[in-house]
């Protein structure tokens, strides 16, 4: 190869490589926000309270609506799981529904909960 087809390669790699680096990524699915690390609170049982749970998961779920993205799967299902624990059955009912809402795929098991949640 000539120096100057050396260069123009050289050149037109560095290139690929410049514009390869400012792509962005692939979008994420859903936005997790603080979710992981409160279910893992809630199954270590020595953590904060079921109450600040919910403080939390309500907080995240506002800006999760407000950036126009979806929570993952089981979101919703887990905060109803704490609201059962602080006793607040309507809510319950609404965030199981919710769930069925947004994974459809998760209704059989939701109507399970609810079931259980009405007795």
């Amino acid at each position: 190869m000539s120096k100057y087809k050396e260069k123009i390669f050289a050149l037109s790699v560095a290139g690929c490589l410049l514009l390869s680096g400012c792509a962005s990524g692939p979008q994420r699915l859903y936005q997790w926000e603080s979710y992981q690390p409160q279910v893992y609170e809630y199954f270590k049982a020595q953590g904060s309270g079921p109450e600040e749970q919910i403080t939390v998961l309500e907080r995240d779920i506002q800006k999760i609506r407000s950036q126009g993205r979806t929570p993952p799967p089981g979101y919703h299902a887990h905060l109803g799981l704490l609201y059962s624990k602080v006793g607040k059955m309507d809510q319950v009912a609404q965030q199981l529904e919710t769930e069925k809402t947004l994974f459809p795929e998760s209704a059989p098991y939701m109507d399970f909960f609810l079931v259980k949640f009405k007795r």
